[in-house]
């Protein structure tokens, strides 16, 4: 029942989420994602009108989409909207 939310924020500014996209966890360790324009949380928020966005990822064991404690969770470098083959290691737990 653990589902894994892949996201992009803005590297500097605005703090929310501008694309989610939400998978289900299974036995892989590599999941494939794309996050674009047309994953946009509101039509203000597209990846493309930001010079550098982070990648995060957060496994909720409950699946729903507010992070709760003990969720795990990790984030890219900063990187440029379009750039290919980011990878994020999920390293922490939400406090």
């Amino acid at each position: 029942g653990d589902t894994l939310f892949v996201f992009a924020r803005a590297a500097e500014g605005l703090r929310v989420p501008l694309a989610v996209q939400k998978l289900a966890v299974g036995e892989r360790r590599r999941y494939a994602y794309t996050l674009d324009d047309g994953m946009a949380m509101g039509p203000n928020l597209r990846i493309s009108a930001y010079p550098r966005i982070v990648v995060s990822a957060r496994v909720s064991r409950s699946g729903e989409a507010q992070p709760r404690s003990g969720d795990l969770l990790g984030h890219s470098e900063a990187v440029a909207p379009g750039a290919t083959g980011v990878k994020v290691a999920i390293d922490r737990v939400q406090p």
